[in-house]
């Protein structure tokens, strides 16, 4: 199915007095529209439209300036900004503005707003700009790995295609597993740990999908891989080309997929064997990961969570271990990014970027993650669309109940809705407009009525009632062709008169 998207991203450019460059081109306020093609496929295509808006500050906006810090400026700047999802925000402060510290020219914050310093023109901020969007919107890439099934093969990088499909839920597990009680009792507080730190980022990702959080602990649960003993460390090892052998096993114990109707997250603390004790895992290199952790994508990650041996050999087990879970916890996290799409790229020196706290995500961070979901979505609608409409082609006495027209006919409206959304920079409407179009589609699509098997192609029935009728048939067309013959011989037959 053929799709042309396009997505217009509302910014502001705010100048602060002494920063406005020489060369503008006419004075302040402007409008300015700039428009990026992105080319997926034949029959996909993406236009960018940059809509921004030069003006000077405002007295709010002058006073919010006003402080010590660029973090400070961020803090106070957010209550003054538009609070609609995907708008941007610059501020264009003067060159000896001391928000910014030594060498950094671009301050992004984690609101939905970036500090930028002034100097070298109007060629040199709209550089700047063009970075900064691409930093805090959407690239090519991630619209391209949210359309990765529409992209020919060889033309989107390895890590494009490792992030979550798009879907209306995810089911988080957290597993402790302890293959050896015998010798270690470990207890972790993963409730407290899930409502101190992972909550935060779930309420934040709500806009995005519903997430359901359980827990459990597996014992006698091993790798299925036997690590490696390294004389020279007095330790064991697990090289990287082992890794992708050691889920399998694991997850035949977990049970957390088998009757789930959202992609389930797996996130495994494991706790090593006294006899495989300490466990580290390598890299490619076959140097130690410091996080000691690794993931998989589209699946989860693992944590290996060695236990320090105890001074006395004669210590009474089983051992009594407390899981440090803020550590535990901040492995987890960046997991949990990396299995949404946002990991932090490398930026130019000039750039920083502002810790999102306790949250896990910045705001624009939650943006660019829409702007992604809400194309896949579209695309997923016209997918399962143009797949229904195949199936009704091929098999024409199949019967369409008024409910799933009517689902049919709601995706298409959502679908075209949120991409009227998308073209005039709406994108939280956009997004739940999305939402709603998928949700009708597969509703129309997985529905008993539709189910194929229901109904067979005529050949099929040929090949069914051939052997059931055949057999029967033959002795009644025999009869049938004998009496005809002798009705023929009767009238052939001259009468007998007496």
């Amino acid at each position: 199915a053929s799709a042309q998207f396009q997505l217009a991203v509302p910014v502001a450019v705010v100048f602060a007095p002494g920063s406005v460059p020489g060369d503008l081109p006419r004075p302040l306020p402007f409008r300015d529209v700039q428009e990026m093609e992105i080319s997926v496929n034949l029959r996909t295509s993406i236009t960018s439209r940059y809509e921004t808006v030069y003006r000077s500050t405002t007295a709010q906006e002058e006073a919010a300036l006003d402080v010590a810090t660029a973090r400070e400026a961020d803090a106070a700047l957010h209550l003054l900004q538009d609070a609609s999802l995907g708008a941007l925000t610059v501020y264009v402060v003067p060159e000896t503005s001391s928000h910014l510290p030594q060498g950094i020219s671009v301050y992004v914050g984690k609101h939905r707003s970036a500090l930028v310093r002034a100097g070298g023109g109007l060629a040199t901020l709209r550089t700047r700009l063009q970075q900064l969007t691409q930093v805090m919107s959407f690239t090519a890439s991630s619209i391209a790995a949210a359309l990765s099934d529409r992209v020919p093969d060889g033309q989107l990088g390895p890590d494009t295609r490792r992030h979550l499909k798009s879907s209306l839920g995810y089911e988080i597990t957290f597993s402790l597993l302890n293959p050896d009680p015998k010798s270690h009792a470990v207890d972790w507080d993963i409730e407290d740990a899930v409502n101190r730190y992972v909550q935060p980022v779930l309420d934040k990702l709500s806009l995005v999908a519903n997430f359901s959080v359980d827990s459990q602990i597996l014992y006698y649960a091993v790798l299925g891989v036997t690590p490696r003993f390294d004389k020279e460390s007095s330790s064991f090892l697990l090289s990287a080309h082992s890794l992708p052998h050691v889920i399998n096993p694991v997850e035949a114990r977990l049970g957390s997929s088998a009757a789930s109707l959202y992609p389930v997250l797996n996130f495994l603390l494991y706790v090593p064997e006294r006899s495989h004790s300490p466990l580290y895992i390598q890299d490619k290199d076959g140097a130690p990961v410091s996080t000691n952790a690794f993931h998989s994508p589209r699946w989860g990650g693992i944590m290996v969570y060695n236990v320090e041996t105890p001074a006395s050999p004669q210590a009474s087990l089983p051992l009594h271990v407390d899981v440090d879970m803020v550590r535990v916890m901040e492995v987890f996290l960046a997991q949990l990014r990396l299995l949404f799409g946002l990991s932090r790229e490398e930026l130019p020196p000039e750039f920083l970027l502002e810790s999102p706290g306790n949250e896990g995500l910045a705001d624009w961070e939650l943006d660019r993650l829409l702007w992604a979901h809400t194309v896949e979505n579209i695309a997923t609608v016209s997918t399962t669309l143009t797949s229904l409409a195949q199936l009704l082609d091929k098999i024409g006495n199949i019967v369409i109940k008024d409910d799933v027209a009517s689902e049919v006919y709601r995706a298409a409206t959502s679908a075209q809705s949120a991409m009227a959304k998308l073209a005039v920079g709406h994108l939280h409407s956009a997004f739940q407009a999305s939402k709603e179009a998928v949700t009708s589609s597969e509703r129309a699509f997985f529905d008993p009525s539709l189910l194929h098997l229901l109904y067979f192609p005529d050949d099929q029935k040929f090949a069914i009632y051939i052997p059931l009728f055949l057999p029967m048939a033959v002795p009644i067309l025999l009869s049938l062709a004998k009496i005809v013959r002798e009705a023929r011989q009767r009238k052939k037959e001259p009468t007998k008169m007496d």
